[in-house]
Protein backbone atom coordinates (compact mmCIF):
# COMPACT_ATOMS: atom_id res chain seq x y z
CA UNK A 1 0.00 0.00 0.00
CA UNK A 2 1.34 3.01 -0.98
CA UNK A 3 2.21 6.36 1.91
CA UNK A 4 -1.28 7.60 0.13
CA UNK A 5 -3.37 4.59 1.48
CA UNK A 6 -2.06 4.86 4.66
CA UNK A 7 -2.48 8.43 4.99
CA UNK A 8 -6.21 8.36 3.90
CA UNK A 9 -6.63 5.47 6.42
CA UNK A 10 -5.79 7.48 9.46
CA UNK A 11 -8.07 9.88 7.58
CA UNK A 12 -11.12 7.78 7.53
CA UNK A 13 -10.46 6.68 10.61
CA UNK A 14 -10.60 10.12 12.37
CA UNK A 15 -13.83 10.79 9.89
CA UNK A 16 -15.33 7.35 10.90
CA UNK A 17 -15.30 8.55 14.22
CA UNK A 18 -15.49 12.20 14.65
CA UNK A 19 -19.66 10.88 12.90
CA UNK A 20 -19.98 8.93 15.11
CA UNK A 21 -19.13 10.84 17.77
CA UNK A 22 -21.97 13.44 16.37
CA UNK A 23 -24.29 11.44 16.16
CA UNK A 24 -23.90 9.74 19.77
CA UNK A 25 -23.80 13.09 21.03
CA UNK A 26 -27.16 13.93 19.26
CA UNK A 27 -29.06 10.94 19.63
CA UNK A 28 -28.04 9.83 22.83
CA UNK A 29 -28.75 10.87 26.41
CA UNK A 30 -25.94 10.47 28.88
CA UNK A 31 -26.36 7.18 30.65
CA UNK A 32 -28.73 5.76 28.19
CA UNK A 33 -27.96 2.09 26.86
CA UNK A 34 -28.65 -0.11 23.68
CA UNK A 35 -28.01 -3.37 22.92
CA UNK A 36 -26.29 -3.78 19.42
CA UNK A 37 -25.12 -6.87 17.44
CA UNK A 38 -26.99 -9.26 18.85
CA UNK A 39 -26.44 -8.43 22.80
CA UNK A 40 -22.46 -8.52 22.32
CA UNK A 41 -21.97 -4.59 22.74
CA UNK A 42 -23.73 -1.69 24.76
CA UNK A 43 -24.01 1.56 22.98
CA UNK A 44 -24.01 4.51 25.41
CA UNK A 45 -22.86 8.08 25.35
CA UNK A 46 -20.00 8.96 27.88
CA UNK A 47 -17.77 12.15 28.19
CA UNK A 48 -14.22 11.15 29.41
CA UNK A 49 -12.67 13.98 30.41
CA UNK A 50 -9.28 12.29 31.09
CA UNK A 51 -6.97 9.94 29.31
CA UNK A 52 -7.47 5.81 29.59
CA UNK A 53 -10.15 5.39 32.12
CA UNK A 54 -10.27 8.65 33.30
CA UNK A 55 -6.76 9.07 34.24
CA UNK A 56 -6.45 12.54 34.98
CA UNK A 57 -9.97 14.11 35.08
CA UNK A 58 -8.75 16.78 37.19
CA UNK A 59 -5.85 18.30 34.85
CA UNK A 60 -7.85 17.73 31.56
CA UNK A 61 -5.55 20.50 29.98
CA UNK A 62 -2.66 18.78 30.97
CA UNK A 63 -4.24 15.72 29.44
CA UNK A 64 -4.87 17.50 26.09
CA UNK A 65 -1.40 19.50 25.75
CA UNK A 66 0.15 15.82 26.46
CA UNK A 67 -1.91 14.41 23.92
CA UNK A 68 -1.27 16.82 20.99
CA UNK A 69 2.59 16.73 21.60
CA UNK A 70 2.39 12.94 21.52
CA UNK A 71 0.17 13.06 18.29
CA UNK A 72 2.85 15.55 16.60
CA UNK A 73 5.40 13.14 17.88
CA UNK A 74 3.75 10.32 16.13
CA UNK A 75 3.06 12.35 13.30
CA UNK A 76 6.60 13.57 12.54
CA UNK A 77 7.39 9.44 12.57
CA UNK A 78 5.05 8.96 10.46
CA UNK A 79 6.24 11.28 7.88
CA UNK A 80 9.73 9.86 8.39
CA UNK A 81 8.83 6.27 7.64
CA UNK A 82 7.53 7.49 3.63
CA UNK A 83 11.21 7.38 2.94
CA UNK A 84 11.60 3.93 4.11
CA UNK A 85 11.30 0.95 1.76
CA UNK A 86 8.87 -2.00 3.53
CA UNK A 87 7.79 -1.58 6.94
CA UNK A 88 3.90 -1.88 5.89
CA UNK A 89 3.03 -3.69 9.45
CA UNK A 90 4.92 -0.21 10.78
CA UNK A 91 2.78 2.06 8.46
CA UNK A 92 0.03 0.67 8.89
CA UNK A 93 0.31 0.47 12.88
CA UNK A 94 1.11 4.30 12.89
CA UNK A 95 -2.17 5.26 10.55
CA UNK A 96 -4.12 3.45 12.59
CA UNK A 97 -2.64 4.90 15.76
CA UNK A 98 -2.81 8.50 14.14
CA UNK A 99 -6.19 8.09 12.96
CA UNK A 100 -7.40 7.29 16.57
CA UNK A 101 -5.18 9.66 17.65
CA UNK A 102 -6.20 12.82 15.87
CA UNK A 103 -9.72 11.70 16.73
CA UNK A 104 -9.23 11.72 20.11
CA UNK A 105 -7.30 14.58 20.29
CA UNK A 106 -9.69 16.84 18.11
CA UNK A 107 -12.15 16.01 20.75
CA UNK A 108 -10.25 16.80 23.99
CA UNK A 109 -9.21 20.38 22.03
CA UNK A 110 -12.29 21.31 20.54
CA UNK A 111 -15.24 19.41 23.29
CA UNK A 112 -12.84 19.58 26.21
CA UNK A 113 -13.59 15.97 26.66
CA UNK A 114 -13.59 12.75 24.34
CA UNK A 115 -16.59 11.26 23.72
CA UNK A 116 -16.96 7.45 24.02
CA UNK A 117 -19.37 5.19 23.20
CA UNK A 118 -19.63 1.35 23.25
CA UNK A 119 -18.77 -1.13 25.96
CA UNK A 120 -19.67 -4.70 26.42
CA UNK A 121 -22.05 -6.39 28.45
CA UNK A 122 -20.03 -8.31 30.86
CA UNK A 123 -21.42 -9.56 34.28
CA UNK A 124 -18.02 -7.62 36.28
CA UNK A 125 -19.56 -4.46 36.77
CA UNK A 126 -16.23 -2.83 36.36
CA UNK A 127 -15.40 -4.27 33.22
CA UNK A 128 -19.10 -3.33 31.49
CA UNK A 129 -18.38 0.36 32.96
CA UNK A 130 -15.74 1.16 30.60
CA UNK A 131 -16.68 3.20 27.51
CA UNK A 132 -14.60 2.74 24.38
CA UNK A 133 -14.88 4.09 21.13
CA UNK A 134 -13.35 3.37 17.67
CA UNK A 135 -10.59 5.50 18.18
CA UNK A 136 -9.13 3.68 21.38
CA UNK A 137 -9.40 0.59 19.26
CA UNK A 138 -7.28 1.75 16.47
CA UNK A 139 -4.37 3.00 19.02
CA UNK A 140 -4.70 -0.56 20.52
CA UNK A 141 -3.97 -2.22 17.69
CA UNK A 142 -1.78 0.24 15.55
CA UNK A 143 0.59 0.23 19.03
CA UNK A 144 0.78 -3.53 18.62
CA UNK A 145 1.20 -3.33 15.18
CA UNK A 146 3.86 -0.78 15.39
CA UNK A 147 5.98 -3.25 17.67
CA UNK A 148 5.16 -6.14 15.34
CA UNK A 149 6.44 -4.26 12.14
CA UNK A 150 9.85 -2.53 14.22
CA UNK A 151 11.09 -5.56 14.79
CA UNK A 152 13.24 -7.37 11.96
Amino acid sequence: MAILGFTLMAMMIFLLDLWIKNYIERSRKEGEETEVCGGRLLIRRYHNKGAMLDAGERKSGLVAALSLALTLGLTVLFVLTFSCKGSKTLKAGLALLLGGAYSNTYDRLVRKYVVDYVSFPVKNQKIRNIVFNISDFCIMIGALLMVLGSEK
